[in-house]
């Protein structure tokens, strides 16, 4: 049986790993990996995450980020610390220089992206757009996470 288009992940899994493979050389000039990228953006929600809501919130294994986090507090990017209430779990939240350096990725992270979008005709664009993120959206709700996350595979 013939189907009148390829299936959904034959066209979505190559478009993907192209898409990730065009933030790398934007991640490294930014000195960021895919998974600090991925905390910085997933700190961008509230202003105070516990780290296991936070590694819940990007997808990750909350011990895979323990060296994630640590990198980035060394580097002024985010602050980290007990929370007062609960001294045995740690806060974390995103500092002014942290924002800025995730702001500055994204923004060249998009601009190559655009470059693509760009392919298709403005109305498609916005209809795309709005269609990926609902997509999005349901399978974040069906896993038990928060639309508009990112989950990167490394």
């Amino acid at each position: 049986m013939s189907n009148a288009r390829p299936d959904l992940a034959a066209m979505i899994v190559p478009l993907g790993r192209a898409l990730m493979a065009a933030e790398l050389p934007v991640l490294d000039r930014h000195e960021l990996s895919m998974w600090s990228y991925a905390v910085l953006l997933g700190l961008g929600a509230e202003p105070v995450y516990t780290q296991a809501a936070l590694a819940k919130t990007i997808g990750a294994d909350k011990t895979r980020i323990i060296g994630v986090l640590d990198e980035l507090q060394r580097r002024g990017l985010i602050t980290r610390g007990p929370d007062p209430a609960d001294r045995r779990v740690n806060l974390v939240s995103l500092t002014e220089a942290g924002r800025n350096i995730r702001d500055r990725a994204q923004r060249d992270i998009q601009a190559r992206e655009n470059q693509l979008l760009e392919r298709l005709p403005a109305g498609d664009r916005r209809v795309f757009l709005r269609a990926l993120r609902t997509l999005s959206d349901a399978v974040a709700e069906q896993s038990g996470r928060h639309g508009n996350e990112t989950n990167p595979a490394l």
